[in-house]
């Protein structure tokens, strides 16, 4: 399944973002070369375009299908009222609904299990999460977190709130007992919520990817989701 996305900045022009008829074109265009395909199995769109209004977003992005340069079409973390209101738009006017939502979703975020992935089980859209190490803090503990790269260059490292460190130290134990990987526990978690098709990995080493295709084969017990889903505490969306 190849897949790409339109909406952050590539250049300095106001039509070089956002979701506007123009820059959905040639940005899906210059994946296309970029790529070296015909057509991309699934196009989403990265955020909200609150500058463009969202019949337009959608005609253009049901032209992609009609043209054959796109065969499925899916969004990214916003509003659920947001997402509601482009599938209805969609499916009143005869254009392209999306069939996958990319949301944040880690044992350090979980506040679209409120209403997001209840709609996405619903409507029968595929949940495939970013992030579901939150930004690698669920791979590491708690000494050793300031050491390492990301928590050094990535200015959205401290996004998260709440009780970070009591989910962290759940995590541990759990991760301890079953003689497994915290980061291998963590993403086995998102794996099992329901809902979930797929989730995005931002691995760095051969070995960080093959510990996530290995959490696929780590199944949870009902005990072990309860202990690292208590100490979370609900936190302000950071969508």
């Amino acid at each position: 399944v190849l897949a790409s996305k339109v909406f952050i900045p590539m250049g300095a022009g106001p039509n070089d973002r956002g979701l506007s008829r123009k820059h959905i074109m040639e940005a899906c265009d210059a994946s296309l070369k970029r790529l070296g395909v015909e057509y991309l199995d699934l196009y989403l769109i990265h955020r909200w375009d609150s500058e463009t209004h969202v019949e337009e977003t959608m005609e253009a992005l049901n032209d992609l299908v009609r043209a054959g340069k796109v065969l499925y079409l899916g969004a990214s973390s916003m509003p659920v009222w947001r997402f509601v209101t482009a599938q209805y738009v969609a499916r009143m006017n005869g254009l392209t609904p999306f069939v996958s939502m990319q949301n944040q979703v880690n044992l350090l975020y979980r506040e679209e299990e409120r209403e997001m992935i209840p709609f996405c089980i619903d409507q029968g859209i595929a949940v495939t999460p970013w992030s579901p190490l939150a930004r690698g803090r669920l791979a590491r503990i708690k000494d050793q977190f300031d050491a390492g790269v990301r928590a050094k260059s990535d200015h959205r490292i401290d996004v998260f709130e709440g009780n970070v460190w009591g989910v962290t130290d759940a995590l541990g134990e759990v991760a301890e007992a079953r003689g497994e990987t915290r980061a291998k526990v963590a993403l086995a978690w998102v794996m099992q919520k329901q809902g979930v098709t797929s989730t995005l990995i931002g691995a760095s080493t051969l070995e960080q990817f093959d510990e996530a295709v290995l959490a696929t084969q780590l199944t949870l017990t009902d005990k072990e989701v309860r202990i690292l889903e208590a100490p979370y505490m609900p936190q302000v969306p950071n969508i």
